[in-house]
């Protein structure tokens, strides 16, 4: 990260940071995990906790391919991670949840990446980071 990150502008430093941040978080939780579970994995499982979405609901928010979104699923099933379920009077649609397994492993990893955020607070300074989260979560008008 330390290349030329002084000329990065607004766009390139929060794809960097992002990446960052998403490779650490990947290798905080598979260093210390048995089950894998790859950032696509990990954007789907956080769009599923808690609730009971369908597939179609969950491949309209993420920004990935209708059969890559199927693949991610078909993996996170076969992990014992979700369950994939028929939608009553739909014989089209499925709807998918976290099982047990799944919902303690979001836990976990939220656990995990709120470490890393104190980490972050700790060096960057809590106040900061609050300010920063709050203009994040601003209207930016684009």
């Amino acid at each position: 990260m330390n290349f030329e990150i002084n000329d990065l502008d607004l766009f390139d430093l929060i794809s960097e940071r992002n990446l960052m941040i998403r490779k650490v978080t990947e290798e905080l939780w598979n260093s210390s995990n048995d089950i894998y579970i790859s950032n696509s994995e990990w954007f789907i499982i956080a769009r599923i906790y808690k609730k009971n979405p369908t597939i179609s609901s969950i491949n309209k928010q993420v920004n990935i391919t209708r059969q890559a979104t199927h693949k991610f699923i078909r993996s996170l099933e076969s992990k014992g991670l979700v369950e994939v379920n028929q939608v009553t009077h739909n014989k089209k649609e499925k709807c998918i949840r976290l099982t047990t397994l799944g919902e303690a492993c979001y836990e976990k990893n939220e656990s995990l990446k709120a470490g890393l955020e104190k980490k972050i607070a700790d060096q960057i300074d809590r106040e900061k980071l609050d300010v920063f989260k709050e203009i994040l979560k601003l209207d930016w008008g684009i």
